[in-house]
This record gives structure tokens, C-alpha cells and sequence, in this order.
């Protein structure tokens, strides 16, 4: 009998290319890749439709979905990692000159609420500078990926007819998180961002993690066994990648490369560490500024986030 074809969405990125190549081939089944060229398309059909068996998804976004009862669950398995600090812009005409500039402001959103770089970038206005979040009205340029979701109160829409770039150049809005928006007028509104993130996990040990793995639990049900395979899987991918990062043998590296290098040099540690043990502090504080944020009602037990079979699992 053939393997089990699972039907498949991930990004490729230098820690699981490996698994696209067919260098790492998974045991007991096969990846079948679909391509979703923008990935949050992904995201949204999976929660909204569980269109694929395994599937690269936003922590806050599998978070939110899970305690609305989507039928998936996730394997520690964590693509994507970076610093936030360089998430919010503001006008350089316009009187904001520090974070706590925000309070009583409006500020931009890109895509809804729960996406998690807005989590993690109003973590660090908080926690980093002491920003009252709740002063904020924060305006979002699209709706939430899990439909159920209802955000606070001083969270609203962008007006009909209108971008959050165009009110952040009339002045509408204080900010902008997480758009993208360049321009001669447009600038972080923390300084020197990267060397700020790098200060952030020096001293408070802040190394946030934006994608993890899901599968869909119909998969689960029927063979418990994928969830430690695709850990698996996963994991021998991403430490082919981190023995070329640690040899400097990648041709042509991207910021993203440049920057789990550093983080490698700067702490002699895997930059991308897989299972729940060297990522827990990680995922408290995740956990906690969900809840802060009125995205999360409670912070869930981490043996209620991740398939049985992975909780002891790293790498």
C-alpha cells in the first residue's frame, strides 16, 4: 500500500525547503504540496473551511480559531520568528514622537485584530514603554480570519472608500501597524527597530513567534500517529537549514537569514527550536498579551494547544 497523500500548505522558507526538494521525506505518508501564493489565503480557508490536512497558520490565528471550535490542532512546530519592533510607522509630519504619543490616538491595523504581528507589536507598546492599549482605537483595513471573533470595543473598521495609508498622511491616524507603508514620510516609530528587537531578547528574553503547524483533527483521529511525523518531518527539514546558517554556505541570504544568524551568534542556540519546552516562555507571553488585548478570554493549558504525542517532543 502507497503512503497517505496529505494535503499540504507551507511556505517555502529555508527551514522547510528541505521538505519541498525531497531531500526530508516524512514517514508513513506524503506531503502534498498546494501552493497558496498569498499565505494569510491560506490561513482563512483552513480556519473557515478546513480545506487542507496540514497547514502553516499564525499563532494568534490558530489560537482564536481553536477557542471558537475549529476542528484543528497544532504540532510545536514554529516557522516563523522575528522581532516587531519595526511593525509601527508613523508620519514624520506629523506630531507623534514616542509610543505613549498613541494614548487617547488612533492607530492602523493591517487585516483584523488578532493578526499576530499587531499582538505582538502592541505587546511591545505595553510591556516596553507602558502604553495603555485600552486608550487606543485601533482601526482595522479588513475583518478577522476567525468570523466568530468580536473584538473590544475601541476596535473599529477603516471608514468605507479610504486606506490606512491615505488617513495616515492626512493625519487621522497616529500610526500604522504592520502595513507595510514606505515612503520619505513614513518611519518607525521606535528607533533603530532590528537593534531594539535584538535589545528586547538580550533582556527580556522576547523572541516572538508568528507561524506554527496545524492539523486538521479528522486527520488526527484517524492516525494519531501523523502529529510526532510531521514534528518529525519538520524538524530533520529545519536542522539541515541551521547547519547551513551555522556554516554560512547559504547563497545570497535574505534579511531573514541575516537575522536567525545573529540570533544564533548571539545566543550559540538553534534559532528556530521546535517543541514547547525552549519555546514555553515564549508562548506564555503570547498567551498573556492575547488575553491583555481581549483577544483570548483565558489563557488556554499548553496540553490543550498541542497534539497529544508532541508536548515532550523538541528540536
Amino acid at each position: 500500500m502507497s503512503p497517505r497523500e496529505l494535503l499540504t500548505v507551507t511556505r517555502t522558507q529555508g527551514n522547510n525547503e528541505a521538505l519541498k526538494t525531497g531531500a526530508v521525506t516524512p514517514h508513513g505518508f506524503r506531503f502534498a504540496f498546494e501552493e497558496v501564493p498569498v499565505l494569510v489565503h491560506a490561513f482563512r480557508r483552513m480556519v473557515r473551511g478546513l480545506e487542507f490536512d496540514v497547514c502553516e497558520m499564525a499563532l494568534t490565528t490558530y489560537l482564536v480559531a481553536k477557542a471558537h471550535g475549529v476542528a484543528f490542532t497544532a504540532v510545536p512546530v514554529f516557522l516563523v520568528r522575528g522581532f516587531h519592533h519595526g511593525a509601527i510607522h508613523r508620519s514624520t509630519t506629523s506630531d507623534i514622537r514616542n509610543p505613549k504619543d498613541l494614548e487617547g490616538r488612533k492607530v492602523g491595523v493591517s487585516r483584523g485584530y488578532t493578526v499576530t504581528t499587531g499582538v505582538w507589536a502592541r505587546s511591545v507598546l505595553q510591556d516596553e514603554y507602558g502604553v495603555d492599549l485600552s486608550t487606543v482605537t485601533w482601526v482595522l483595513s479588513g475583518d478577522e480570519h476567525v468570523a466568530q471573533y468580536r473584538p473590544p470595543g475601541n476596535v473599529v473598521p477603516v471608514e468605507a472608500g479610504t486606506t490606512l495609508d491615505e488617513m495616515l498622511e492626512r493625519g487621522e491616524l497616529a500610526a500604522v501597524i504592520g502595513a507595510g507603508i514606505e515612503g520619505p514620510d513614513v518611519t518607525p516609530l521606535i528607533p533603530d527597530p532590528l537593534e531594539a528587537g535584538f535589545r528586547a531578547m538580550q533582556q527580556r528574553g522576547l523572541y516572538p513567534i508568528n507561524h506554527l503547524v496545524v492539523i486538521k483533527d479528522e486527520v488526527l483521529r484517524a492516525q494519531p500517529e501523523v502529529a510526532t511525523e510531521v514534528f518529525d518531518a519538520f524538524a530533520r527539514a529545519k536542522q539541515l537549514y541551521v547547519e547551513r546558517l551555522r556554516s554560512g554556505t547559504i547563497t545570497n541570504p535574505t534579511a531573514t537569514d541575516r537575522m536567525y544568524a545573529r540570533v544564533m551568534e548571539s545566543t550559540g542556540a538553534d534559532p528556530l527550536p521546535h517543541g514547547i519546552a525552549p519555546n514555553r516562555k515564549t508562548l506564555d507571553e503570547l498567551l498573556r498579551s492575547a488575553v491583555d488585548q481581549k483577544i483570548l478570554d483565558r489563557p488556554p493549558a499548553i496540553e490543550e494547544v498541542f497534539a497529544q504525542g508532541t508536548l515532550d517532543l523538541t528540536a
